[in-house]
């Protein structure tokens, strides 16, 4: 923890940084770490809210307080961490390959569609934080034979259950949003209640090929 990074947000907020892993297996390691500081800076009294981010973790302050030694606590906190390995559930979710964009990410790749859906439905996934909306799960584990860029110009609907690719990560929408994520897929499984959402941090999943996406 020796080479992050500190952002100051408002008068009570601070985002810290870490640098960016050269793989995909030192990403998950690394937000490992992330997952770990923010279980332990939940437990600080001193902050109201923690907010884990792709490489980067967000934390507001329960009052301001300009003479807050930032670097000394979150130094603390990683040193009470441990190395223990946060356990999240593992989730199957049925997924039916029909997305407008199957296509153009078969395309873009030079793979036919079968292989698109074959690398994708192969692949294990990690949540690695939730963003954009609430219940998105931004997931790490994307081959690289298929990372795509978003579209150019983006959706102004996306219907809920999308599974979309958006350059290195793979993701589900909640709920009907817009959105500019290639779409190759849908599923029906709900990720989002009034009362919490399926997928969190530190959990796993498999997409499983179905015809109907239930």
């Amino acid at each position: 923890m020796s080479d992050f990074q500190l952002m100051p947000i408002g008068e009570r907020g601070m985002q810290l940084w870490l640098p960016t892993p050269r793989d995909s297996a030192m990403g998950l390691l690394q937000q490992q770490q992330i997952w770990r500081l923010a279980e332990q800076c939940r437990d600080d009294p001193d902050f109201a809210e923690v907010v884990p981010g792709m490489n980067n973790l967000t934390l507001l302050l329960a009052e301001a307080n300009p003479t807050f030694d930032w670097q000394r606590t979150l130094r603390d906190c990683w040193q009470l961490c441990g190395t223990h390995k946060l356990v999240g559930r593992h989730h199957k979710i049925p997924v039916c390959y029909d997305g407008p964009d199957l296509g153009f990410i078969a395309q873009y790749h030079g793979l036919s569609e079968q292989k698109v859906i074959r690398l994708h439905s192969q692949g294990r996934y990690n949540v690695f934080f939730l963003g954009f909306l609430p219940g998105f799960a931004y997931l790490g584990g994307l081959p690289d034979a298929l990372a795509t860029p978003r579209r150019e110009n983006p959706r102004l609907q996306v219907p809920a259950g999308s599974v979309g690719i958006g350059g290195q990560q793979t993701g589900i929408y909640p709920c009907s949003a817009p959105g500019g994520w290639q779409l190759l897929g849908h599923t029906s499984v709900p990720l989002l209640d009034s009362e919490h959402c399926l997928l969190q941090p530190g959990d796993s999943l498999e997409f499983v090929i179905s015809e109907t996406g239930a």
